[in-house]
């Protein structure tokens, strides 16, 4: 790496963290999306391609408004897809911070010691609930219900809360030490019937006002 470009690496890191510093101290996702400082640093999933971020746009269009993202997208917002692209883009330095996307990513990260934080909005967090089932005419349905017997298990949700950084809604599952209880967080909750009847219309709005 030649001189120049270790010193524009130095500088961009010096921003980066003073941005996430910044990204810290907003507890409002309706103050963070006209803060200046935010201008083509955010990063956030495209509720056309991923059910998770389809969620939390009709939750936030819920609680905020469209004019929320309306504002959002005057910060020229990079787009991605899945719910797990935003913290990758964090990971790698691309953008700073991320308006949406999976928190346990982060989590993760921040217990390998990146400089990286989890800040949970004052107004409320999606609940994005991994459902779980079997199949009526599974070949092997006594083993799949004993497996999912197992996946709720105290056992098996520890696993998912020590190794991947999940949250637990199980009464005997114990937090890791350092990171943010699930009963610290306002959890936003989603009808999925109503999400569903919406989703097209979401669809259509969110690619209107982002022009992706």
């Amino acid at each position: 790496m030649q001189d120049d470009d270790w010193d524009r690496a130095l500088r961009l890191a010096a921003r980066f963290q003073r941005l996430g510093k910044q990204a810290e101290a907003i507890r409002r996702a309706a103050d963070a999306v006209v803060n200046p400082s935010f201008y083509q640093q955010l990063v956030k999933g495209h509720p056309g391609y991923s059910g998770a971020i389809l969620t939390t746009t009709f939750l936030l269009v819920r609680e905020l408004g469209w004019p929320y993202f309306e504002k959002l997208a005057q910060q020229k917002v990079m787009q991605v897809q899945s719910a797990a692209d935003p913290p990758k883009k964090v990971a790698i330095g691309e953008r700073a911070v991320m308006a949406d996307g999976n928190d346990y990513s982060l989590v993760l990260l921040k217990d390998q010691g990146q400089p990286v934080e989890v800040v949970h909005a004052a107004e409320g967090s999606p609940l994005i609930p991994v459902p779980s089932g079997v199949f009526r005419s599974a070949p092997n349905s006594n083993a799949a219900r004993l497996f999912q017997s197992f996946l709720f298990s105290v056992e098996a949700q520890q696993l998912f809360v020590d190794a991947f950084a999940h949250l637990s809604f199980h009464a005997l599952v114990k937090e890791r030490p350092g990171r943010t209880s699930l009963s610290a967080v306002k959890l936003l909750r989603a009808d999925p019937v109503a999400v569903l009847a919406q989703t097209e219309e979401i669809k259509a709005r969110y690619a209107k006002i982002f022009g992706v």
